[in-house]
């Protein structure tokens, strides 16, 4: 399952921030899809997550509140959804 996160700027300086990064590593059971560094503040980071469960994304979330405002959203590829798209319109 996939799992988007978005993470707006709320605290910390720099510094903290990717001194906490440097250290981080994600939960047991997620794999890191793509994590990207925006040069704005909402949001600063997208990552994309893949996991079986919810639950590596509450510890993500966890981990991360102290700096940023984060939102994680389950998601799917086009792909995944053209081919919904196509059995919706056949149903």
């Amino acid at each position: 399952m996939l799992f988007v996160a978005l993470l707006k700027l709320k605290a910390g300086t720099v510094q903290e921030r990717l001194g906490r990064r440097l250290e981080w590593q994600p939960p047991e059971g997620t794999r890191v899809i793509g994590e990207y560094w925006l040069q704005t503040g909402n949001p600063h980071v997208i990552a994309i997550f893949e996991a079986d469960s919810v639950a590596p994304m509450m510890a993500i979330a966890g981990a991360w509140e102290e700096f940023y405002d984060i939102t994680i959203v389950p998601a799917m590829t086009a792909e995944e959804g053209l081919e919904v798209g196509k059995q919706i319109m056949q149903a």
